[in-house]
């Protein structure tokens, strides 16, 4: 088996094996994570019920959190915390929520006027094709692609 497949750098393993023949097995014992969380589970506890008052109670217009630079946000006003989008995204799934969409279509939804959209705007929007012939990258030849 090769240090790839395990999906870990050959310096790496060169760095465990040294340990390893220098302090025995106690030097590869884990020293637990590179960082602590930003949030505490108590801090986490009390971002739930700001979550749970809702993003009107916090400034945004409508009532769903749509998107996690909301919460990212949140939690910078609220615990002066920097999080990225991605960080989040794991904190939130450490403490067991999920993304979700709606359960249903938006009453208001009107699908005629949908196909509308998708048939006669969106290919404007969208642009050109690309060739389906092949093309070449050389730049002594400007027709090509």
């Amino acid at each position: 088996m090769a240090p790839y497949d395990l999906g870990v750098s050959v310096r790496s393993v060169q760095r465990w094996r040294r340990a390893w023949s220098q302090n025995g097995l106690r030097a590869l014992a884990s020293k637990g994570p590179a960082s602590l969380p930003l949030l505490s589970d108590e801090l986490f506890a009390v971002l739930e019920r700001e979550l749970a008052k809702g993003p009107v109670a916090h400034g945004w217009p409508d009532r769903t959190w749509t998107t996690l630079s909301r919460i990212k946000t949140l939690i910078g006003r609220r615990f002066h915390k920097s999080y990225t989008v991605q960080g989040v995204a794991v904190l939130l799934k450490r403490h067991g929520w999920s993304c979700q969409g709606p359960a249903r279509r938006a009453i208001e939804r009107d699908e005629n006027v949908v196909a509308g959209w998708v048939g006669e705007t969106w290919p404007s929007v969208e642009g050109p094709w690309r060739r389906s012939t092949p093309g070449s990258s050389s730049r002594t030849r400007p027709d090509s692609r």
